[in-house]
């Protein structure tokens, strides 16, 4: 019979697909999603920019921890569907301090993040006592230990909050990289890091379609709100093509594929990675669907064109940087199209947004075509 910490890990003859509270860890984040293109609506610039990438670089990586937590630990265990409840909670408080998380509301989104990161990993290291595994949780607990003092001294410390918050962040981020390295631990082993393919790949899957879900979400209030002319029901359609269109790109071969490179891949290498760059293309969805806001609610004036082509931008270099990941190589389309986008926006500076709209929408069919068809694209491998 197997022990106590022996049960509440995975192991590889469990199912692969994702438990219902693993899906309802997701639906948090529709909140946050929505918070954060609020908040970059509010803040057009390069500064509102920024400070939307780190919020979100720290959702994001309660998502992450959370999803590897899960693919790491059973979740049939009753204590690994406590953990994903209080997770869901958790997300749901630091989406609702997003507004004001760098200034009233610091406490709560910092607070938020350090005791789910740091309490998932103090309860496990608990329950895995004498068990080979417990070294694995106790290098987690001691690096978001020591991001977590940066945390909370940033909230409480408002003139160097954002420093503090950025080097808080690096940490987390780089702490997987390299194996988590702790005094009297050393560096977590390859079989400590390794994640399964196929349970990774169809998370990351679930949430991608919920941030594409915002976009159109984000497009139809838009569209319900105007008077429903032939201007903004041309800018809700290419939006709607838009969302359609980076579904095909996200998955269209590589996508496919992510699952088996990560069982052959070095788990250090392609495990964090692939998180890095799935952040960067769900803030291109996030930044999509606020010039898709823009351009269904004034397609005839001139606006922020460069929002409306930066979120495209943005999710084709994940995207092509992922497929790097994957087969060492570049997808010509997608790379094609990131200097094509470039130019539309330098064209289009000053002509109604329904213009620039429509040219991002014909470059990303554009990709996808050939993506789909395999011209000017290396054959990815399965």
């Amino acid at each position: 019979m197997a022990s106590a910490p022996e049960r509440l890990l995975r192991h590889r003859e469990d199912p692969v697909s994702a438990s219902f509270l693993e899906l309802f860890f997701d639906l948090a984040f529709v909140l946050a999603l929505s918070q954060l293109a609020s908040m970059l609506l509010a803040d057009l610039d390069v500064g509102g920019a920024l400070r939307t990438a780190l919020l979100l670089a720290a959702l994001w990586w309660v998502w992450v921890s959370t999803t590897w937590f899960t693919d790491w630990f059973a979740p049939s265990a009753a204590v690994v569907r406590f953990i994903l409840v209080a997770a869901a909670l958790g997300s749901l408080l630091m989406g609702a301090a997003v507004p004001q998380a760098l200034g009233d509301r610091a406490l709560l989104f910092a607070g938020a993040f350090v005791a789910l990161n740091v309490g998932r990993n103090v309860l496990t290291s608990l329950l895995l006592r004498g068990h080979p595994r417990r070294p694995r949780s106790l290098r987690i607990l001691f690096w978001f230990c020591a991001s977590g003092v940066l945390w909370l001294a940033g909230a409480l410390v408002p003139a160097a909050r954002v420093p503090l918050w950025l080097t808080a962040m690096a940490t987390d981020y780089v702490g997987p990289s390299i194996g988590w390295p702790t005094p009297g631990l050393g560096r977590a082993r390859g079989d400590e890091l390794r994640l399964t393919g196929g349970h990774l790949s169809e998370r990351f899957q679930q949430i991608f379609i919920i941030s594409l879900g915002e976009l159109i979400l984000v497009a139809g209030v838009a569209y319900a709100a105007t008077d429903i002319g032939p201007a903004q029901t041309a800018a809700f359609l290419l939006v709607f093509t838009m969302a359609v269109l980076t579904g095909l790109l996200y998955i269209t071969p590589a996508g496919g594929h992510l699952g088996q490179a990560l069982e052959r891949a070095d788990p250090s290498r392609l495990g964090p990675a692939s998180a890095y760059l799935h952040l960067v293309m769900v803030g291109g969805v996030v930044a999509t669907a606020v010039g898709a806001k823009l351009a269904i609610a004034h397609p005839t004036e001139p606006g922020a064109v460069a929002v409306v082509v930066a979120g495209p931008a943005l999710f084709l270099t994940g995207r092509l940087l992922l497929s790097a990941a994957i087969n060492r190589r570049f997808s010509w389309p997608r790379l094609a199209a990131l200097p094509a986008l470039l130019v539309v926006g330098l064209l289009t500076a000053g002509l109604p947004l329904l213009v620039a709209t429509a040219a991002t929408a014909a470059i990303l069919l554009v990709a996808a075509v050939l993506e789909r068809t395999g011209v000017f694209a290396p054959r990815e491998r399965g």
